[in-house]
């Protein structure tokens, strides 16, 4: 990959993910959606797919919910952001649920749980 492809690359990626969140916080009706970060987007080299990785405040219980109203939404997500990016190739979405976020969270709760009960003693 040549750096200046890269730089287009995640150039049209940051692009997409700002889009898609806006479109998502101000378009998108559907109550199953909400609570949502974007934390990123991976293009194919074609542009043809995205990958775009999300992390909820949603309980997990109704993690699946959130998800059903994320792929019922992307044809329409797709579809406006055709309005507002100029690119040859729309990409397809899939929404990803990013477990490194939710990993880091835990993670920094059991080091705050560690320290307190390091107080403790």
């Amino acid at each position: 990959l040549m750096p200046k492809e890269f730089s287009r690359s995640s150039r049209v990626a940051e692009q997409v993910q700002r889009e898609l969140a806006e479109l998502i916080r101000l378009e998108l009706k559907d109550p199953r959606v909400s609570l949502i970060t974007l934390t990123g987007v991976e293009l194919t080299p074609d542009y043809a797919h995205a990958k775009v990785f999300y992390t909820t405040l949603v309980p997990e219980a109704e993690r699946a919910a959130l998800e059903a109203g994320l792929r019922r939404a992307s044809g329409f997500l797709r579809r406006e952001l055709g309005h507002r990016i100029r690119i040859h190739t729309l990409p397809e979405l899939h929404f990803v649920f990013d477990e490194s976020v939710e990993r880091g969270d835990r993670l920094s709760r059991l080091i705050d749980e560690a320290v307190k009960s390091d107080r403790h003693q």
